[in-house]
């Protein structure tokens, strides 16, 4: 009898075993939601916004490795490269991507036109056709404008006050991006409107900015660089040949500056990349990017770097340096 029983047992056992394996798929945790993640340079170039954005998804309870996955490509500057990265993306079949700049906006949207899109700062989304408008942006792109174009005017304001002898400027731009000839078109129109008379630079490629510097051959008081992943990437050449030049620079970014710049007004980016979090929590929740509007910054930097002002023998006026939102030293 308890040899029967015992061999009843083990049958019943085998074959509940021989289901295991059957019923062990539909216990397994569900695929977490992934997000790619295009940098536009690379991560140590943009640490602070980076951080900025993973501190606010905390904050919102996503967690990359937890229950959230975060794929990251980085462009390292290069609009080709950022191609192959948003269709690598298209490939792994994200469930959004986050970028920011506009080439390589444009490169994510010409990947695809299903997946979420979020730009965590694009200068004149609408001008460049990233959205159709800011209201109903359409389609599968939203974000967060970075105002860079309509900020023209005031740079070159700032940048007479600490060069009052400004009477012609040099105005850098790459032809090949959008955003960046949109911003040359409306520093062209502000410099006139200030009574400045204009030198265009036009740059596509890193030689191109050695010849441009030729073009000016002291025939400028000031260069106004334009908002560019290229003339980004080459901010340290930038400066140095712009100090050699004893030209003052205007910049769109805090790390243009740092490198070397003379000052920048633009956008807080650590604050843009911090609402692109926002736009990601309400993306993963079931919102469609048609549905939110783009967003315009509300918080502007003035940073100063007073070493460069030094080296160019520039006297930074008092009430300036009261109002910058960073003096380097």
């Amino acid at each position: 009898m308890f040899d029967i029983r015992r061999r009843e047992f083990i049958t019943l056992l085998g074959g509940a075993a021989a289901a295991w394996p059957l019923a062990a798929p539909a216990q397994q945790p569900s695929k977490l939601p992934t997000t790619g993640y295009l940098g536009s340079q690379t991560l140590a170039t943009h640490a602070d916004w980076h951080a900025a954005f993973l501190q606010r998804l905390r904050e919102l309870g996503w967690i990359d490795g937890r229950n959230l996955v975060i794929e990251y490509r980085w462009a390292e500057g290069s609009g080709d490269r950022a191609a192959k990265l948003a269709i690598e993306f298209v490939k792994l079949r994200v469930d959004a991507i986050v970028t920011y700049a506009n080439p390589m906006v444009l490169a994510a949207k010409q990947a695809t036109s299903i997946i979420p899109i979020i730009f965590a700062g694009a200068a004149d989304p609408v001008g460049t056709g990233l959205v159709a408008s800011l209201a109903r942006p359409g389609g599968n792109v939203t974000g967060l404008s970075s105002e860079n174009t309509d900020l023209a005017s005031k740079r070159l304001e700032l940048l007479r006050e600490i060069v009052p002898s400004l009477r012609r400027v040099a105005i850098m731009a790459n032809i090949s991006n959008p955003a960046s000839v949109l911003d040359m078109n409306e520093a062209k129109s502000a410099a006139h409107a200030l009574g400045l008379d204009v030198i265009a630079l036009e740059v596509e490629r890193a030689p191109d900015i050695v010849r441009a510097f030729d073009q000016i051959n002291r025939r400028a008081e000031g260069l106004y660089v334009c908002v560019d992943t290229l003339l980004f990437s080459n901010r340290v050449r930038i400066n140095t040949l712009a100090l050699a030049a004893r030209l003052p620079t205007m910049l769109s970014t805090h790390e243009q500056v740092a490198a070397g710049g003379l000052m920048s007004y633009a956008a807080n980016y650590p604050h843009l990349f911090r609402r692109a979090g926002d736009y990601l929590d309400k993306i993963l929740r079931g919102a469609k990017p048609a549905d939110i509007p783009v967003e315009q910054p509300t918080k502007f930097d003035l940073i100063i770097n007073l070493t460069t002002a030094k080296a160019l023998d520039l006297k930074v006026p008092l009430p300036l340096l009261a109002t910058a939102n960073e003096v380097i030293e």
